[in-house]
């Protein structure tokens, strides 16, 4: 009998080593659960409310010594961690306080690494952890996505890894989307039941971004995609310079560190996309011992109106005096700076200032109108000399850095961008990055990278039609999910859809004029641009009135109505003065707002709205006042591309 007993353990014991092992861990209301099940390789599921929403999907992670993490894995040791606390950010976006609640799920495996999986309230994300020790390189990494059914997705296409990343949102089936077609993150998946399933990353740090494509498995599923660690580099003029040549490999790297976040937004309603903050909780904390210099605020910007003032007894350009106008300007309505965009240095130096520009008279000029100066620059240029562009930046008064054209998020462009947001923190100067890959949250170690790019934004209104409505009423449920954007509003030449014309050196902006001032409530950018030039704004004095008050950051967000492509309207509160913007695409509607957000008390709401004409004049505004209370109702009109924003003060 014991020689029995004994051979039947270890029977056993060799079948148990074959069983599949989950491990779950739920979000703190028990509605999100992310499963990971050990076996011959690792995979995950995500449920929200007890239906599978992704479906398994395998994950792995290769290195240069043959070893693959996920395959064969051994479970080493299993943690679980119930995490409550606030972030206060340094430069609020939606809200002054986050609350920051999760379950963690760790597993430690033979072999020196281990997997992470949170669950929170409003989705669940993974990475890889290597307690490896030396050097070595990351050969690949597999991350899947799997659907169960054929979803609808807005598929951001990019057609190579050498890109803006600002594009058109394609409103696609999964299983449009082969092997040969890929995206860049994130991406939205809009289940059959309405769930949404938002896909990126966070805490992007020495390691290349992810893109998605196709997969040749399964035509309900997305799968990662990454740039190769450039090895050959072809540059091409002040600002270009694009990888020929990549290695086969992904990333260099060394010792005990975390990889990127995979992270899924699940939204059971389009408004709850609008207030996640799950990109910038996984990220990174606070790397700066000293924040109190960082001061977000509003930008007069010259390129995108051309330099077209009028009414001066000077001649307009790059020059002196029409940069001391653009300072009298944002003095008179309180913006706390302006840009100096393309020409304000010879092209390929940065230190050789052109002839008509003297930026010691405008940095001290602008310091006797409280206003500073933000200087752009080619990311190229910019990384030949940083450390002496930097200082000489410095030693000006400069107060930050519109860095451009990187157009790559490659493993060493990555960490240019980091790079530059220490040195420039040390230098107390805010970062705007364009020509950019989509934030990951790097603004909450360094909240001096204070907006970015990376948005089909209003330049693109000065060569082409997709800066138009629709692409603006997808912006706040798929780009802005990820953080700041820095699309550039304030057109103060406004066009119907029918009148729109893309004119480079006199550029008008699709939708009306309420439209345009909607903006600033609803997108997000605590570098908020005045993109029309001064002499417009001056002749726009009720609209003025609006755009001087509006802040740039905010201390409570509510939305209102909200539905993915067609309308939005969200409160959000600065102080004790709420503000509300309303958009819709090219659909003209009739809207409710219930002023149940507001404490007790009576308030006076002063109006901008489209006017009765604005579906054939896009300029056509009506400014008004009326009492709100608690609770109160209110029935307002949207133009096909219409908006309409006010200014809830307390009596």
């Amino acid at each position: 009998m014991t020689h029995k007993l004994f051979y039947f353990i270890i029977l056993l014991s060799s079948c148990y080593s074959v069983i599949a092992q989950s491990h779950t861990v739920q979000s703190p209301s028990g509605e999100i659960k992310i499963e990971v099940e050990v076996d011959d390789v690792l995979t995950y599921r995500v449920f929200f409310k007890g239906e599978e929403i992704v479906a398994k999907s395998e994950i792995a992670f290769s290195i240069d010594n043959g070893m693959t993490f996920g395959k064969d894995a051994k479970v080493r040791s299993i943690k679980t961690t119930k995490i409550s606390k606030e972030i206060h950010p340094v430069v609020p976006r939606k809200f002054n306080l986050i609350k920051d609640e999760y379950n963690e799920l760790q597993l430690d495996f033979k072999g020196g690494y281990s997997l992470l999986a949170r669950a929170y309230d409003e989705g669940v994300a993974y990475r890889w952890v290597s307690d490896r020790k030396g050097s070595y390189t990351v050969m690949d990494e597999t991350v899947t996505f799997n659907f169960k059914d054929d979803h609808s997705i807005w598929f951001p296409e990019e057609k190579q890894v050498y890109s803006h990343q600002e594009r058109e949102y394609l409103h696609l089936k999964l299983s449009d989307v082969t092997s040969e077609r890929f995206c860049s993150t994130g991406t939205l998946v809009v289940l059959e039941n309405g769930i949404k399933v938002y896909i990126s990353e966070s805490d992007l740090v020495d390691y290349p971004g992810m893109f998605l494509r196709g997969s040749d498995k399964n035509p309900h599923a997305l799968v990662g995609k990454f740039a190769g660690y450039p090895l050959e580099v072809l540059p091409k003029g002040d600002r270009n310079a694009k990888v020929i040549k990549h290695a086969d490999f992904l990333a260099k790297t060394q010792g005990k560190r975390n990889f990127p976040w995979r992270v899924m937004v699940v939204a059971a309603n389009d408004g709850d996309l609008i207030l996640s903050e799950l990109i910038y909780k996984l990220a990174t904390p606070l790397q700066l011992d000293d924040t109190s210099w960082i001061k977000p605020g509003k930008v007069s910007w010259d390129w995108w109106n051309a330099n077209n003032i009028y009414g001066v007894d000077f001649k307009a350009g790059i020059n002196t005096e029409t940069y001391k106008y653009y300072i009298d300007f944002a003095s008179k309505y309180g913006l706390e700076y302006i840009n100096l965009d393309e020409g304000w240095y010879q092209s390929g130096d940065v230190l050789n200032v052109i002839d008509a520009i003297d930026i010691q008279a405008l940095v001290n000029y602008g310091k006797t109108r409280n206003v500073g100066l933000i200087l752009w620059v080619t990311w190229k240029e910019l990384d030949e000399n940083l450390d002496a562009i930097l200082q000489q930046f410095e030693s000006w008064g400069i107060k930050g850095i519109k860095v451009d054209f990187m157009q790559r998020d490659d493993q060493w462009m990555v960490n240019f961008y980091h790079r530059v947001a220490q040195k420039a923190a040390a230098k107390h100067m805010l970062v705007s990055y364009h020509g950019a890959y989509k934030p990951t949250g790097m603004r909450r170690a360094y909240p001096n990278v204070i907006t970015r790019e990376g948005v089909m934004g209003m330049e693109q209104s000065k060569w082409g039609f997709d800066a138009n409505p629709n692409n603006d009423l997808l912006l706040p449920f798929i780009r802005m999910v990820a953080g700041p954007m820095d699309y550039t509003p304030g057109a103060m030449k406004n066009a119907t859809k029918h009148n729109f014309r893309p004119i480079g050196k006199e550029p008008m902006s699709s939708g009306t004029r309420c439209h345009q001032l909607a903006m600033y409530v609803v997108f997000e950018s605590p570098l908020q641009m005045l993109a029309d030039n001064p002499s417009n704004y001056h002749r726009e004095t009720e609209c003025m009135k609006f755009l001087s008050e509006v802040p740039t950051i905010w201390d409570d967000t509510k939305v209102l109505d909200a539905k993915l492509g067609e309308y939005i309207a969200l409160a959000r509160r600065s102080g004790e003065k709420w503000f509300v913007g309303a958009m819709t695409n090219w659909t003209e509607r009739e809207m409710q707002l219930n002023f149940d957000f507001l404490p007790e008390g009576n308030y006076t709401l002063k109006i901008w709205q489209d006017g009765v004409n604005a579906h054939r004049y896009a300029a056509d505004y009506k400014m008004k006042k009326q009492s709100v209370r608690k609770g109160d109702v209110l029935n307002i009109h949207l133009a096909p591309g219409g908006g309409w924003t006010a200014i809830i003060t307390k009596n």
